[in-house]
């Protein structure tokens, strides 16, 4: 026989896990210094020239 499950308390820590999750993910977007966020999007910027000025012409 298998174990019981209280299914709310799944639910709970289904959303406590999810909550985590997207703390994480807003902590490395807008945890960081104003040089880091221009410095990453000057790499982005160099990097999307550098793949715009390989695409080969037909």
């Amino acid at each position: 026989m298998g174990e019981i499950v209280n299914l709310n308390r799944v639910r709970k820590d289904r959303a406590k896990a999810e909550a985590r999750a997207t703390a994480t993910a807003n902590r490395a977007a807008h945890g960081r210094s104003k040089a880091e966020r221009t410095k990453a999007e000057a790499e982005r910027e160099r990097a999307a020239r550098l793949l715009d000025g390989s695409k080969l012409e037909d």
